[in-house]
């Protein structure tokens, strides 16, 4: 409690001297805008780029060169800031104005948290929310809190079942599982009739929500303010993969790293599926078995439960410090990174999903079939609740997740956990 206090108390304190300096909304709700031509606007500002330092990275730091080309008089330093790190140190330099940076690749599900804590410059009325007309309408909701707009969309994603032709058509299947039965059967085929495992699971609570929504579950009702993660529903949703792996049908689960065990044995041929995103389009298509032939990678929409066929929305939003020596440049940056051109640039070097209409029809972006094969898997995705303790969910989740794959407890009293440890982060919501 006292930590929650004193980080209240700190951003308070960081609003007030924003504002002193001019820096903030003055209480008007609206950014100030920059009454510099943007050519004239000069400095220097730091971006966080929380993408692949591998695969992703170099594509974003080519956007960066292409920016300072257009405004040669504001100099980027990029600092390449692992995922897994970055939003408990930006939530250690904010307070402070010591180390943090003027731009922050932040994950969706991290806008309101920071927002809230007043950590993020509002962009309404600013260069950086440019066209929001343009905008799909889910991406564009992550990036608003309170009424205003602390977030402009980077890219969108969701998760799908990533599959092994080759694999899948030796073991009698000629297309990927439509459901969550045919999901069981078509790894146990793959079991049996090759020498690949049928899937691997990645034992983390973001990929247990397709299951949970198949069911028709959910962690919370945000609208409600009620925990439902301890539901019957979610209960069902969990059961299918304590099944899964019970039965063999999945592979024995890695309960540490198995993001990067899931991935490696899926682009070596060693299991024929996982659950992932458009973020490992890259990185698949480097792999062993698709190097060579691409056709072979298949990518369809997470099988159906016995309510729907769901997986969350995630993706990355563009947000301002609230504390930035220059908003003016901050602004012009996010702009630039947020255009149509520049996310048609990165769909087609990367195979991540624009956030703006305009972009898929692009020849930059078209040029990557990749982008079309998401199209279904987009259209069954499901929005995640936008509220500040969004991030914080997670962690109760993920460990009572390790605990059922390591055969430590079963579904049942691994829910009522961490329902109670819900109950210990959602204060005043019900069950």
């Amino acid at each position: 409690m006292r930590r929650v206090i004193t980080a209240a108390a700190t951003a308070a304190a960081l609003t007030l001297a924003v504002a002193a300096c001019g820096g903030g909304d003055g209480g008007t709700g609206t950014a100030p805008a920059s009454s510099a031509a943007p050519a004239e606007v000069s400095g220097e500002i730091t971006w966080w780029d929380t993408s692949d330092a591998t695969t992703e990275a170099p594509a974003f730091k080519e956007l960066v060169e292409e920016f300072h080309a257009k405004y040669p008089k504001i100099n980027v330093t990029y600092v390449n800031v692992p995922f897994a790190d970055a939003r408990d140190k930006f939530k250690t330099a904010a307070p402070s104005g010591s180390g943090a940076p003027d731009v922050l690749r932040t994950d969706v599900g991290w806008v309101a948290e920071f927002a809230s804590l007043g950590y993020l410059a509002p962009l309404d009325g600013t260069p950086a929310v440019d066209r929001p007309e343009e905008f799909l309408p889910t991406p564009a909701a992550s990036g608003r809190f309170g009424g205003k707009t602390y977030g402009v969309p980077q890219v969108t994603d969701t998760i799908g079942l990533l599959y092994n032709k080759e694999l899948l058509k030796k073991a009698g299947h000629d297309a990927p599982p439509a459901t969550m039965a045919e999901l069981k059967q078509t790894a146990l085929d793959v079991k049996s009739k090759t020498d690949a495992d049928g899937i691997a699971l990645n034992v983390d609570a973001y990929f247990l929500l397709p299951f949970i929504y198949g069911e028709g579950g959910d962690l919370v009702d945000a609208q409600n303010k009620k925990i439902t993660i301890s539901s019957p529903q979610s209960v069902a949703g969990v059961k299918i993969v304590e099944d899964l792996i019970e039965s063999g049908a999945a592979a024995k689960p890695a309960l540490q790293d198995s993001y990067t065990n899931a991935e490696t044995a899926f682009k070596e041929g060693k299991v024929a599926m996982i659950f992932n995103g458009p973020w490992s389009n890259a990185d698949n298509l480097g792999g062993k078995v698709f190097k060579d032939d691409p056709d072979n990678f298949g990518v369809a929409p997470v099988p159906a439960g016995s309510v729907r066929s769901g997986a969350p929305v995630g993706g990355h939003d563009y947000t301002v410090y609230a504390g930035s020596k220059n908003l003016a440049a901050a602004y012009l940056f996010v702009q630039f990174m947020a255009s149509a051109e520049s996310q048609a640039k990165i769909a087609g070097e990367l195979g991540l999903l624009p956030t703006r209409t305009p972009a898929y029809g692009m020849p930059a972006a078209t040029a990557n079939p990749k982008i079309a094969q998401w199209q279904k898997p987009m259209e069954s995705a499901v929005e995640r609740p936008w509220i500040p303790e969004a991030a914080s969910l997670f962690q109760p989740l993920v460990e009572g997740y390790q605990r059922l794959a390591g055969g430590q407890t079963t579904t049942e009293p691994m829910l009522e956990d961490v329902a109670t440890a819900y109950e210990g982060i959602l204060k005043g919501w019900s069950r």
